[in-house]
C-alpha cells in the first residue's frame, strides 16, 4: 500500500478476487462489502473508525473481524465514524463519539 495521489482509476489489488457487491468513501477512510457480508475497512484509523479495536492507519483493506458471523447488507463511512446495517436489520456503530452521533446513549 502506498500514499501516493492516484490521478486516473486503479484497481484495488488487495480486493482482487473478491465480489465486492457495495462501497462508502469516508473522509479519511473507506468501507467495502463482499458478497459474503464481510466488511473490509482502510484508510486512517484516528478514533478507532476502522473498527480494528485500535487506532493504526491501513494502508490495504483489512477484514473487522469484529462483525464476523454477521452478513453486513449496507456501510456508511462517516467523517470519523463509520456503521453498518446487518441482514436482520441489527445497526452497528463505531469511531469518533463525541457528539451522540454513534447513537450509543
Amino acid at each position: 500500500g502506498d500514499e501516493q495521489q492516484q490521478l486516473l482509476p486503479k484497481k484495488v489489488e488487495a480486493l482482487a478476487g473478491r465480489r465486492v457487491v457495495a462501497v462508502s468513501p469516508g473522509d479519511g477512510h473507506s468501507l467495502a462489502i463482499t458478497a459474503d457480508g464481510a466488511v473490509w475497512s482502510w484508510g486512517c484509523g484516528g478514533h478507532g473508525l476502522l473498527g480494528h479495536g485500535d487506532e493504526q492507519r491501513q494502508l490495504l483493506p483489512k477484514k473487522v473481524e469484529a462483525l464476523a458471523g454477521q452478513r453486513v447488507v449496507a456501510v456508511s463511512a462517516g467523517l470519523a465514524h463509520s456503521l453498518t446495517i446487518t441482514a436482520d436489520s441489527s445497526i452497528s456503530a463505531w469511531g469518533e463519539g463525541e457528539t451522540g452521533c454513534l447513537g450509543h446513549g
